[in-house]
């Protein structure tokens, strides 16, 4: 149980509060890069409590600024983008993508007044057809290379999920909650066709990117080898996956959640399929699509798996009241999590590098995770791993 102090601590995510100030220290997508076409070169966005316009520039710069005004705080989210930046529909001034006030049209000729002015902006990068925006200090951080999101030898796709009316870290929690598979799942998930019975056995592991999670299912005939799938958290908001078909071809995900608010989270999935051909050269910007987790009427699609979590986060509440629960053995990973969160919170409170980020390019080239799952200890001895 926690206390409602302890709870608040972990959970909210706007400025000023301590998660807030923990999760501005890394990138998160605020869109998918096809969003923004010459025909619709801005969209309004909320990220971390914020609420703020994403646009680029006629000039191909990405911006990512305050929706208000700082004159008169009418909405940009109705402005015009131009060659160099965007301005407001109400009296005209205008922002480049660093926040820089470039034209006050109705102030005197020779007035200064604009160099006063600097408007809230964060930098926004491109990376697998998805738009990453970093809230946080400077220096800034590299944004990690996941190998999902780098890797030339296949096929990549993104899907965009309706967004969770719930915080983030029910979430998050979910990605340590092996456990759930075989209730929630059953046979519509990639291992639960496969268990007749719920006999599995968890494995947490600390790791320099997050939290391993291994699950480890016995053999259903005398003889085999157990089957044991291991994937991480990638921390703060990412669970990273493998998915293997029935007639044995893989694909790979990163699911990326992203706190919007206290309340609600957008869930960005990136999808890749390695080539038997080898080589292809990957997507530069990745195709996307919108996916409803819930039927025209409001009710879950319970015969797909994302909805069916969807449901479990949602119906905790908004924000689940962690002082009513009642955690078992098996709930050792959620306590791990929290442990890690509150302990991550109080080292960027303190003003140094959370778990996981990266400042060396020589480490960030292509962060493998076939790699981290050999050092971690399974590799290739595991029958459902990447």
């Amino acid at each position: 149980m926690l206390s409602e102090q302890e709870n608040d601590f972990l959970t909210r995510v706007g400025p000023g509060t301590p998660a807030g100030t923990l999760l501005r220290r890394y990138w998160h997508p605020v869109a998918a890069a096809g969003e923004i076409t010459e025909d619709r070169p801005l969209k309004a966005v909320k990220l971390l409590g914020e609420s703020l316009v994403l646009f680029r520039d006629q000039g191909g710069r990405y911006g990512l600024v305050g929706e208000k005004c700082p004159h008169r705080m009418a909405s940009l989210a109705y402005g015009r983008v131009e060659a160099d930046g965007i301005r407001c529909p109400y009296h005209g001034w205008k922002f480049d993508a660093a926040g820089n006030c470039l034209e006050q049209p109705a102030e005197p000729e020779g007035s200064t007044y604009k160099d006063r002015v600097r408007h809230k902006a964060y930098p926004v990068e491109k990376l697998a057809g998805l738009l990453f925006a970093y809230l946080g200090p400077e220096p800034v951080p590299l944004l990690p290379r996941w190998d999902v999101l780098v890797r030339e030898d296949g096929r990549r796709w993104l899907e965009i999920q309706s967004i969770i009316e719930c915080n983030w870290l029910q979430i998050m929690e979910n990605s340590v909650d092996p456990a759930h598979l075989y209730w929630l799942h059953g046979r519509t998930a990639h291992l639960g066709r496969q268990v007749d019975h719920y006999e599995e056995k968890h494995e947490f592991i600390r790791f320099d990117y997050g939290i391993m999670k291994r699950r480890i299912t016995p053999a259903s005939r005398t003889g085999e080898e157990p089957t044991i799938d291991q994937h991480p958290l990638v921390f703060p908001t990412i669970l990273r996956h493998v998915f293997r078909g029935d007639t044995g071809g893989a694909w790979h995900n990163m699911q990326i959640r992203v706190p919007l608010d206290d309340a609600h989270t957008q869930v960005y999935v990136v999808y890749f399929e390695p080539s038997t051909g080898g080589r292809t050269g990957g997507a530069v910007d990745a195709p996307y699509e919108y996916v409803s987790l819930k039927t025209a009427d409001g009710q879950y699609r319970m015969d797909y798996v994302f909805a069916q979590d969807s449901m479990a986060w949602e119906t905790q509440g908004p924000i689940t009241d962690r002082s009513q629960e009642h955690l078992g053995v098996e709930d050792e990973g959620i306590l791990l999590l929290r442990r890690l969160v509150k302990e991550q919170i109080e080292i960027a409170l303190g003003g140094a590098d959370p778990l996981g980020i990266v400042r060396d390019p020589g480490k960030n080239h292509r962060i493998d995770f076939d790699v981290i799952n050999e050092r971690i200890g399974v590799g290739s001895r595991a029958q459902k791993v990447a």
